[in-house]
């Protein structure tokens, strides 16, 4: 009988320390404090032998390396050299013959002799044709600009986007593996009292069971946390196999102008607006020039003969007669496609507006839940926490209440984090959109 009490007493010793070390973990620079400024702050550390990444850095390596921003340089590249092509006169035709000339058996033959053949000619264009050719070139060249400015936007937020998924997955893995080891020091805690006899072996099933749940949910993170890497990788360019170790964090929450606004500015600035304007002109100049086009271009030509007896020269003019076709069918399409860009501009207005209504109500409630979460339910889930471990470590409470405690922080925790990245990815859209400063 002594010698169970003598048990007992180094038990509840056992117990004391460890829980005193888990409270310990609270403290600044441990785990749990440790792992609340990684959801608020930077991003807990990676192994050093992966080549730090900032932000910058990524960004700096998707301009040099995507493959759709380099296809958007090439079709304004493109466009440029279609100014040119438009801004090309027509080229002159010349035009040489030789040959002999015989006499034949008649009363007056010709004198035989060689034969010499020379002529030229120019097409002469119609100014306004041309004029409204270069336009639409021009325009052209213009859409292609604001479509290389809009493709940057996207590969930067999609950039950005990956960035800081790696950050809130790698913090998720972070959170799991804070939650494994607390659940299995537990696990361990509740075995030794079980094989002792305080406990029943239903209290170590069931920390056997929470932690195969937590164990499952570490395994779950790293492969999101692999996803995430692969898709950063891809994004930037990158063909290494390294795993970049990213610096950064998701950041706090910074003042946004009105709607009303941000609607104005996106309307002056978004390059998809302007790309859509862009056509719509193009698509007018378009159907000028196909007005102008049923003037006919008249064809100069001089010509220059010289045979065995004779000399002679002749200039004359060639005016095509626009009596079957007078184009009507190239004007309707030219008036259609305008019809059809300007409904397309139209819609590409409503699209960008619904995208940036949605981009602000994201911001706006993810912050609120952001400060919400922060201020109230994840200090008071540590708080239940603390207080069920206290409760279970005098015997007042069951390891039933200290799991479903632990679940709760787990839950808040994953809920801040969601929050961070909610209102980091919302950020990220009004940026996109021109809304918002990069």
């Amino acid at each position: 009988m002594r010698l169970i009490l003598l048990l007992i007493s180094a038990l509840n010793l056992s117990v004391f320390g460890v829980y005193g070390q888990i409270a310990g973990d609270r403290a600044p620079g441990n785990g749990s404090t440790l792992l609340l400024s990684q959801v608020t702050g930077s991003a807990p550390p990676q192994p050093s032998h992966q080549p730090p990444l900032t932000i910058e850095q990524a960004l700096s390596l998707a301009e040099e390396n995507s493959p759709v921003l380099k296809e958007a340089i090439a079709a304004v590249n493109r466009s440029q050299a279609g100014v040119q092509t438009a801004r090309a006169y027509t080229n002159p035709s010349v035009e040489f013959l030789a040959g002999r000339q015989s006499a034949r058996p008649i009363a007056t033959p010709g004198v035989p002799g060689a034969l010499l053949h020379y002529s030229a000619g120019q097409t002469i264009e119609i100014p306004s044709e041309r004029h409204n050719r270069i336009r639409a070139s021009q325009l052209n060249h213009a859409g292609t600009q604001f479509r290389l400015e809009g493709v940057r936007l996207s590969l930067a937020a999609d950039v950005k986007r990956a960035f800081y998924d790696v950050i809130r997955r790698r913090q998720q893995l972070a959170e799991a593996n804070d939650n494994l080891t607390l659940v299995d020091d537990l696990r361990r805690r509740v075995r030794l009292e079980v094989e002792v006899g305080e406990k029943g072996k239903l209290e170590l099933t069931r920390a056997e069971a929470e932690y195969a749940r937590a164990h499952v949910a570490v395994r779950s993170a790293e492969v999101q946390l692999a996803n995430a890497n692969a898709i950063l990788k891809a994004v930037i360019g990158s063909f290494s196999d390294e795993t970049f170790d990213v610096q950064g964090s998701l950041g706090e929450g910074v003042h946004i102008e009105p709607l009303n606004e941000m609607r104005k500015q996106v309307l002056a600035t978004h390059p998809a607006l302007s790309e859509a304007n862009a056509a719509s002109e193009r698509s007018r100049a378009q159907v000028e020039q196909e007005r102008a086009r049923r003037i006919p271009e008249p064809n100069f030509y001089g010509e220059y003969e010289r045979q065995p007896d004779i000399t002679f020269y002749r200039f004359g003019v060639s005016i095509p007669l626009p009596l079957w076709d007078r184009r009507k069918g190239p004007i309707a399409e030219a008036n259609a496609e305008v019809d059809r860009s300007e409904a397309a501009a139209r819609q590409r207005r409503l699209e960008i507006m619904a995208a940036l209504e949605r981009a602000y109500d994201q911001y706006q409630i993810s912050n609120q839940q952001v400060e919400g979460l922060q201020a109230g339910s994840l200090r008071e889930a540590e708080a239940a926490v603390e207080a069920a471990r206290s409760a279970y470590k005098f015997g007042e409470r069951g390891i039933v209440e200290v799991l479903d405690a632990q679940r709760v922080l787990q839950g808040v925790r994953s809920d801040l984090l969601e929050a961070l990245f909610a209102r980091r990815s919302a950020l990220i859209d009004l940026e996109e959109l021109g809304a918002t400063q990069h």
